[in-house]
């Protein structure tokens, strides 16, 4: 497979370890996230269209759902063609993660319940998308100001 690369050399002794490689935007946003498949030698990403995913046992089913272990749980959560995508959009804009959620709506709800905390002030212009301005129109009164 041939990559968009860019090699820099650096003043080691190994042969190997003198070229890094660093992929570009361009290379990052097709190849990020996925490697060959080593059971069908697929080169794509496949579509995983199951909703929910099997157990080794009780104690692994817990610890996904505790948190205490990363895992496929249910789609809506995490779906392995989405993880693709996450890895994929985090690599292409060098960040440490990506987040893909189902609407603009979630999106937006997941970086205010991020960016603020209980007693936190919020401020913004009256002209907002109208689910925005519900979501912030739904606040207990008591948090409103």
């Amino acid at each position: 497979m041939l990559y968009n690369v860019e090699l820099y050399e650096f003043p080691y002794t190994n042969a190997f370890e003198h070229m890094v490689v660093i992929m570009k935007f361009e290379t990052k946003a097709i190849h990020a996230g996925f490697s060959d498949d080593p059971t069908t030698n697929a080169v794509a990403v496949p579509l995983y269209q199951t909703t929910s995913f099997s157990f080794r046992d009780t104690q692994h089913g817990a610890d996904l759902f505790n948190l205490a272990e990363p895992g496929n749980i249910y789609s809506r959560i995490m779906n392995p063609t989405c993880d693709v995508l996450e890895q994929r959009l985090a690599s292409a804009e060098n960040g440490a993660g990506a987040l893909c959620v189902a609407s603009g709506m979630a999106a937006i709800t997941a970086a205010i319940h991020t960016l603020c905390n209980a007693g936190d002030n919020m401020v913004s212009v009256s002209q907002l998308y109208g689910g925005t301005y519900n979501l912030f129109a739904s606040y207990p009164s008591s948090a409103k100001h």
